[in-house]
């Protein structure tokens, strides 16, 4: 679990110290990246507290939906429609449904706790 965390934070710290700036044309890309990469860690994390955590299902599931993702954008540029929202809605619901389950895995921890 401390692997996605670091990198998160590795990525963080880079991209407030080197102050690089984007290109608009690849703002809707860096969204679906950020994205991808938050459900990811909150993937890990509800799968960590399930204690069914596995780095190879982590790293695969991280590359495949950010290449999904990307080239859904892709497409939908090429094709002058906004594409890009089919993955950006899909990838919010997953990380609401990840947080629910978080937080019902924590307070079952709580409670078996007392």
């Amino acid at each position: 679990m401390w692997l996605p965390v670091l990198g998160l934070l590795t990525g963080i710290l880079i991209g407030l110290l080197t102050g690089v700036e984007i290109p608009p044309a690849y703002h809707v890309y860096i969204l679906l990246l950020l994205l991808v990469m938050v459900d990811a860690l909150f993937g890990a994390l509800k799968e960590t507290l399930k204690q069914s955590y596995s780095n190879i299902l982590f790293l695969t599931g991280l590359f495949l939906s950010l290449l999904l993702a990307w080239g859904l954008a892709f497409l939908g540029r090429q094709l002058g429609v906004e594409l890009y929202l089919a993955p950006l809605i899909a990838l919010g619901i997953r990380i609401f449904q990840n947080t629910a389950v978080i937080r019902r895995e924590i307070l079952s921890l709580i409670r078996s706790d007392k």
